[in-house]
């Protein structure tokens, strides 16, 4: 098992990262090590930070500004070799369907709930 695991976290609300960053915690369930989030606020940032590091997952923040989460899943899912499985934030419930056409993996309503939150990492993390 690794000794930690590592996540993309997108959004450009700095609110946002904190809130996700504190729902997960530590670890988002007993048997997940530790996670080292690595955040970006813009497209280019996320572009640089998989074509240089290895993820274990992606949370993208769909309510992201000018690039929203659902597009950068999307083209990340379209054009990242071995992308990893992407947990997309969403603003609303009916916002899933386009959460499924970005090719998202997992998907929450914002504002984060800690327990769905941390289960729906820990689910992707497991995979």
């Amino acid at each position: 098992m690794p000794s930690s695991v590592s996540v993309l976290l997108y959004s450009s609300n700095a609110d946002t990262r904190a809130q996700i960053r504190l729902a997960v915690g530590r670890s988002p369930a007993p048997d997940i090590p530790p996670v080292t989030f690595v955040e970006c606020a813009t497209l280019p940032a996320v572009l640089l930070a998989l074509d240089t590091t290895r993820f274990d997952a992606c949370v993208l923040d769909g309510e992201a500004v000018p690039a929203g989460g659902m597009g950068v899943c999307r083209q990340i899912k379209n054009e990242v070799f071995q992308c990893p499985p992407v947990l997309l934030l969403i603003g609303r419930p009916q916002d899933a369907w386009l959460a499924a056409w970005s090719k998202a993996d997992a998907t929450i309503t914002l504002p984060a709930d800690p327990v769905e939150t941390a289960a729906s990492l820990a689910t992707l993390l497991r995979a």
